[in-house]
């Protein structure tokens, strides 16, 4: 079965490609424009957009084109997703085996620290601990310190999330979503108690 903007079955060869210099206009497409590129009148464009739905079939192709962009545009979401997951990945386990290096070197110092009469600068191994334990933080996903939140979302697949940005803020500011039962209770007032003043 043809698509609606493709040739339908009761329209001619001629009416059809009439439709499609109509289609492929763009924005300032007009009837008066097709009749003069085409050399045909403008009463017979009439007749055939409104015998064959023009207008809509227009809209529809552009939906089907929308459609096609949109689909060629998460595919490459979730390849540029997939690759920065591996990317962060190999940064990950790079920082766990950097993290186990730092700490066998504390270690190591620590050790070195006993066996010796000398005094080394102890703030050299903190600091070498510390920054261990945040790369191997890192390597797993753990957070760094307690401000730290994790920001990244994502859709189905990993894609990006699609919001209904009118329903949501229907939602957001009290308007219930189509289909959406709302049962309204009202908590009685409570009476302020207020203190005596002397």
């Amino acid at each position: 079965m043809a698509m609606v903007f493709e040739r339908q079955p009761r329209e001619s060869a001629k009416a059809f490609a009439a439709f499609s210099v109509y289609r492929d206009m763009g924005p300032e497409r007009s009837l008066a424009a097709v009749a003069e590129k085409l050399g045909k009148s403008k009463v017979m464009m009439e007749k055939w957009s409104r015998k064959f739905h023009w207008p809509a079939r227009v809209a529809a192709h552009g939906a089907h084109l929308a459609m096609f962009e949109r689909e060629a545009a998460e595919a490459v979401a979730r390849k540029e997703g997939a690759e920065a997951a591996r990317t962060e990945a190999r940064v990950k386990e790079e920082a766990w085996r950097e993290g186990e290096e730092l700490i066998a070197m504390a270690r190591e110092f620590k050790q070195r620290w006993r066996d010796t009469t000398r005094v080394p600068g102890f703030e050299s191994v903190v600091r070498a601990l510390e920054l261990a334990f945040k790369l191997k933080a890192f390597s797993v996903g753990a957070a760094l310190d307690v401000r730290q939140v994790n920001t990244r979302v994502g859709g189905a697949d990993g894609g990006p999330i699609r919001i209904e940005i009118e329903a949501a803020l229907d939602k957001i500011y009290g308007k219930p979503i189509p289909g959406e039962v709302v049962d309204v209770q009202v908590e009685p007032r409570q009476p302020m108690l207020t203190e005596a003043k002397p």
